[in-house]
């Protein structure tokens, strides 16, 4: 995505003798005003103004300043301003007050978010804008997504607001190592955020927020919190959610709270009712079991065999099969009773219900179960609930039964699981 520019650099000397200069005028008659500013922009500027464009212009500068001022949340330098309003008219030749690069900085810093470095409401609403034209003209997807870090009044209450700034810089870490370059993101708010994904259809958009959520818990597990911050998010696509701004505005915050929803519950929720990820009736590229990864490649996925049947082709609601027992690893020569399809470097996990922390490698996958890379296999329940996030499918919440736990190098452990109904 792109990134803001740098903060500004520190106040110089050249910026006391304008402030001065202000103070001065500030003291004069109008008329000796009047023409001492029209000397100071021929001077300057190299522009020729009468005594009223002097005034009028400085005004304009004056007040230029403290817009700019006021949008960063700290005192802009007077030459800043005079660059600014000059540039904008056709009076200004050979801007020598300042670097080009500098002014180019400066204009950007005016429209970032100071905390997180991320682009601001205003920014928010002239982007918004701009991509939703170019996609109803194109006939592109338009992807918007509204985000919030769900309890973070809670962690500021507990810890502090200097530790909420902390995940808020998280939050807006995570956006940005995870989008594309042609993809935006802004904080529009406290701890609201928003993302801009051009030609991004609804089940791209659905992967990569999930995928935010999990790539930010695992930023924020390490500093053990006590408060569990997560990222809660609503999807809206043009043209399938509507064909005005307004409306994807409408329907992503309706989803974002209807997400919100089912996050507090899975605060405190029995294993046997959890809800996945995607269950609830949202935006229906949650629902879709071909949701293609963004920015992977297509062959990460390994490809079932015809003799091996697949799940890939299951909705995200449909039951899995009755209990089927894995058997113990086989010995050499001995046939499996189905093919297995290995996952390894697919990135295939599974979190465990109840504790969102415990994540665990999912190593293969085949009709009647899995396997699972953990810490410790005998420390298993003999059944449990997990969300399984595995290419060929969408998010979806299974029931396991522990068939067998067996020490593999490294000092992990490879548990066969077995699907329960």
């Amino acid at each position: 995505m792109p990134q803001p520019s740098e903060s500004q650099p520190p106040a110089t000397a050249d910026d006391s003798l304008f402030d001065l200069l202000v103070e001065t005028l500030d003291n004069m008659e109008e008329n000796v005003r009047a023409a001492f500013l029209q000397q100071f922009f021929k001077s300057m500027a190299r522009i020729d103004l009468s005594h009223a464009q002097s005034l009028d212009y400085w005004k304009q500068i004056l007040d230029r300043r403290k817009q700019l001022s006021d949008a960063l949340g700290k005192r802009v330098p007077l030459k800043t301003a005079i660059v600014d309003v000059l540039a904008s008219t056709t009076f200004l030749r050979v801007p020598i007050l300042m670097e080009y690069e500098e002014f180019k900085k400066l204009q950007l810093n005016a429209a970032t978010d100071a905390l997180t470095g991320l682009y601001n409401r205003r920014l928010f609403d002239e982007y918004c804008d701009k991509e939703f034209n170019r996609a109803h003209r194109y006939g592109h997807h338009l992807a918007l997504v509204l985000l919030d870090l769900h309890r973070l009044k809670e962690l500021n209450d507990r810890h502090g607001h200097l530790q909420g700034d902390q995940i808020l810089q998280l939050a807006a870490s995570t956006l940005r190592k995870n989008l594309r370059a042609s993809d935006f993101a802004f904080r529009i708010g406290g701890d609201e955020f928003a993302l801009l994904l051009p030609q991004a259809d609804p089940e791209q958009a659905a992967v990569l927020s999930d995928r935010l959520r999990t790539h930010f818990e695992s930023e924020t597990a390490p500093l053990k919190l006590g408060v569990p911050v997560t990222i809660d998010y609503g999807i809206a696509v043009h043209p399938q959610d509507g064909d005005a701004k307004e409306s994807l505005l409408r329907v992503a915050d309706k989803r974002l709270y209807e997400h919100k929803s089912v996050s507090r519950t899975r605060t405190a929720f029995s294993p046997h009712v959890t809800p996945a990820p995607h269950a609830t009736e949202t935006p229906r590229a949650e629902h879709k079991p071909d949701a293609p990864e963004r920015n992977s490649s297509a062959a990460a996925a390994p490809k079932p065999t015809p003799e091996a049947p697949s799940t890939a082709g299951a909705p995200a609601t449909a039951k899995m099969p009755q209990v089927v027992p894995i058997a113990e690893p086989k010995a050499p020569g001995q046939r499996r009773k189905w093919e297995r399809i290995s996952l390894a470097g697919t990135q295939a996990y599974a979190v465990f219900a109840g504790n969102e922390k415990k994540i665990a490698n999912v190593i293969d996958l085949c009709t009647g179960g899995l396997a699972l890379s953990v810490e410790n296999g005998e420390e298993l329940a003999a059944s449990f609930f997990v969300v399984l996030h595995v290419p060929i499918l969408p998010p979806l919440r299974v029931n396991l039964r522990k068939v067998y736990a067996q020490k593999v190098e490294g000092g992990r452990s490879r548990v066969g699981c077995a699907f329960v109904s």
